[in-house]
């Protein structure tokens, strides 16, 4: 796993880990926790198969938040059913008991680097969707990234589904072409942009440098609680 200076509490809890698996089957289990926390999980017993970067949902007792898929233990090894999640949302709330507190860690941004060759950001953007002969879907992207996004919506489109989206950067109106790439069960889709122009992928890079000082601003006021 390389080093990592953000502490983990080790403690096993039922929680419910859903979603959809590498076959795109929509799956929902009790499994329980290895370590836990503030940005991110161990889990033991999964069943289900899972992409990397692929987006679950994870509850505790009532408190209910979204995850990326970081790594996953290889079958017929001691790690097999072995999950390690990345939390999207780490200000929301799901935990009952308190966590370590945290230092500033380069280690997931430097694990995204090499596992995605467009790097993401959290944001919290509107956005549009458009099928043909179908009504605008209206969302928020709450990371974004030159090559995709994670658009949040109560009933998220089918896999593979195509349409139009239009993301809103600061005052300007940025359309392109998309795709679903993954689903999330009550939380929304992991969409992917296709046939980028040039143009437009100028204007997006320019967008996520600027919102970069002011993730890592953010990160470093929740952990220190400035």
């Amino acid at each position: 796993m390389g080093s990592r200076r953000e502490p983990r509490k080790i403690v096993a809890v039922p929680v419910r880990i859903f979603g959809t698996d590498s076959e795109a089957r929509v799956f929902s289990e009790i499994v329980s926790t290895i370590d836990v926390s503030q940005y991110g999980a161990k889990l033991g017993g999964v069943r289900a198969r899972l992409n990397i970067d692929e987006i679950v949902g994870l509850t505790h007792g009532k408190n209910k938040v979204h995850f990326r898929v970081k790594w996953v233990g290889q079958p017929g090894t001691p790690a097999e059913g072995i999950v390690g999640l990345l939390n999207l949302t780490p200000e929301k709330p799901l935990w009952d008991f308190v966590l370590p507190q945290t230092e500033i860690d380069d280690y997931q941004t430097k694990r995204n680097a090499d596992r995605r060759r467009w790097p993401r950001v959290r944001c919290a953007i509107s956005v549009e969707l458009r099928r043909p002969g179908q009504p605008v879907i209206w969302g928020k992207a709450s990371d974004l990234g030159q090559g995709g996004c994670f658009v949040e919506m109560s009933i998220p489109l089918p896999l593979e589904t195509r349409f139009e989206i239009a993301l809103w950067l600061n005052d300007t109106k940025l359309s392109l072409r998309g795709q679903v790439a993954s689903v999330a069960p009550g939380f929304g889709n992991g969409v992917r942009f296709l046939d980028i122009v040039p143009e437009h992928q100028e204007r997006l890079r320019h967008f996520i440098q600027s919102m970069v000082p002011q993730e890592r601003q953010a990160l470093s006021t929740k952990r220190f609680g400035v």
